[in-house]
């Protein structure tokens, strides 16, 4: 997505009131230095125009649920308008919200609006309002981490309710600290002002961040921007989280920087507003003052009113319709990276496949018992694995403790979907991870339900990674009384006297996404019923299909 705004939202420290008045005066400073140097005056005595081209809008609402005030600049230059809007939101008795937006108008339709920089009145207001996002401090340059506060940087890595990246830098081994943050760091991040959570490294502080994040490290005078959303736990999750080496940063600076300020700014532009935000209605021009007496010189200044509020809407309109484009753009590229992820998993998911194939028949090699290893062959009666939906319906069959009760119609239907082999594949893999499950029930040798056998079973069976098992559905999912009926599948009157149960429980069938399948089961092993399969097919309705 090509960003072009620049968009600064934070939460003040400061109550609602405190937060108007100084956003009220940073403004007002911001407006009369240089290089600007406008008549604000001209606004308190009741004029908009505070300098040729220049306009500035004020409108605020209180009331029983909230209230906000908005500043609103328009500078007129060539080929279009450059607008900047400062807004303070409280909803209720919540935080006080602060929003700065700036952006470019082109005057004609097919220019690209010019990209904003961050604005001087970006970091004057991170100085003043004690800023915050989510548990962190957002603040005009970087702060300094002593290996006292990793402990707290790691909470705010973590916190769900995070908004914005935050960039940690590195301090090389053998480096002046305050040199290394003076001559580099602190230029290297400075467009970042209000876009992320600043922090450097001592080198101290390094070392213990790294010691707790095994997976997330960053040493060496690397820069690292952390997304919202971190695992620690997850050595997969380290790839959202990207690197930036020393050696570009000193080599390169100004494309080191440019690079840096990329993904923030993206995010910035992106992101949802939060609720407070989004529900403040849209700013219309105000009614300017009539010069002269008459009633045709008051009719003449509505109608330029008039046509200053349509000439703005066209703008805004035609901006709004090139970041729909973007979007669309941004969600064709996103639906191309699916589909190339779904080939390159179905590639992995066969190499795993014979790797497994392979450590299997090793185990069954090792086996003290010949006569045992047998045995387990021919109760497997595998030979080679199905290579269709339809043949797995056939071979359940021959699973005396696996009992297919769902729509054979809507399993078939995947042979028509599948990318490549490897959903067969995997659910076939469920489907002996669930025979073995059983016939261990059955032996009295299971203590556990289906997902912690499968993370501890013994070798020689079958199990299933158990980040493919999902224990039951989500609460929104069994309180909504539709999709909890559509995972209420028919079971025997010995399982349950209504003939049908609600099978929370199930596996993903490929990936974590609404396109792979599912197959939802409900464990009756213990009571030696067996395991009950009412469902293969598409990953059914919930809140994110």
């Amino acid at each position: 997505m090509d960003t072009r705004r620049y968009r600064m939202v934070v939460t003040s420290g400061l109550d609602y009131v405190r937060t108007g008045a100084a956003v009220d005066d940073q403004l007002r400073r911001w407006l009369k230095e240089a290089p600007k140097g406008y008549d604000v005056d001209a606004f308190t005595e009741g004029r908009n125009e505070i300098a040729r081209g220049v306009t500035l809008d004020h409108d605020a609402s209180t009331g029983t649920t909230g209230a906000y005030g908005r500043w609103r600049l328009r500078e007129t230059a060539p080929g279009g308008i450059w607008q900047t809007v400062v807004l303070a939101r409280q909803v209720n008795d919540g935080p006080t919200w602060v929003q700065l937006d700036v952006e470019h108008l082109p005057d004609d339709p097919d220019i690209l609006p010019v990209p904003a920089k961050t604005p001087r009145l970006a970091k004057s207001l991170l100085t003043v309002l004690e800023a915050r996002d989510g548990r962190a401090d957002v603040t005009a340059m970087p702060q300094v981490v002593e290996a006292e506060d990793v402990e707290s940087v790691i909470d705010e890595l973590c916190d769900a309710e995070r908004r914005l990246p935050i960039v940690l830098a590195s301090t090389p081994y053998g480096e002046d600290f305050d040199k290394w943050l003076e001559r580099t760091v602190d230029p290297l991040v400075r467009p970042l002002a209000g876009l992320a959570v600043l922090y450097v490294l001592t080198s101290e502080a390094g070392a213990e961040f790294n010691r707790h994040l095994e997976h997330h490290r960053v040493y060496g005078g690397g820069v690292r921007t952390y997304l919202p959303g971190v695992d620690p736990a997850w050595s997969a999750d380290a790839q959202r989280h990207r690197v930036m080496s020393r050696r570009l940063i000193t080599e390169r600076p100004q494309h080191a920087r440019r690079i840096l300020a990329q993904l923030p700014q993206n995010l910035a532009a992106r992101i949802p507003l939060p609720a407070e935000l989004d529900s403040v209605p849209v700013m219309r021009t105000r009614t300017r003052e009539g010069v002269g007496g008459s009633e045709l010189d008051s009719l003449r200044d509505e109608n330029h009113a008039l046509l200053e509020i349509l000439d703005e809407a066209g703008r805004e309109q035609r901006v709004r319709a090139d970041e729909i484009r973007d979007l669309k753009h941004e969600l064709r590229r996103a639906g191309d990276n699916e589909t190339q992820f779904i080939v390159d998993y179905d590639e992995q998911y066969q190499e795993l496949h014979r790797a497994k194939a392979q450590v299997l028949d090793l185990q069954q090699r090792l086996a003290v018992f010949v006569a045992a290893e047998e045995a387990y062959a021919v109760s497997g009666g595998l030979g080679d694995g199905p290579s269709s939906f339809d043949e797995i319906l056939t071979r359940i069959d021959a699973m005396p403790r696996v009992h297919f009760t769902g729509s054979r119609k809507t399993a078939l239907e995947l042979d028509d979907q599948a990318y490549g082999s490897s959903w067969v594949r995997m659910a076939w893999d469920a489907l002996l991870a669930l025979r073995d499950f059983a016939d261990a029930a059955a032996e009295g040798e299971v203590a556990s339900d289906f997902k912690q056998w499968c993370a501890s079973a013994p070798s020689g069976v079958h199990v299933l990674s158990p980040r493919k098992i999902v224990r039951d559905e989500s609460k929104s999912v069994k309180a909504n009384t539709a999709w909890r009926k559509e995972r209420t599948f028919p079971v025997p009157a010995r399982v349950h006297e209504e003939r049908k149960i609600f099978m929370g429980a199930h596996v993903r069938i490929g990936g974590g996404n609404t396109v792979a399948p599912r197959l939802h089961y409900h464990d009756a092993a213990c009571a030696d019923h067996g395991i009950y399969v009412g469902y293969i097919g598409p990953h059914l309705t919930n809140t994110l299909t």
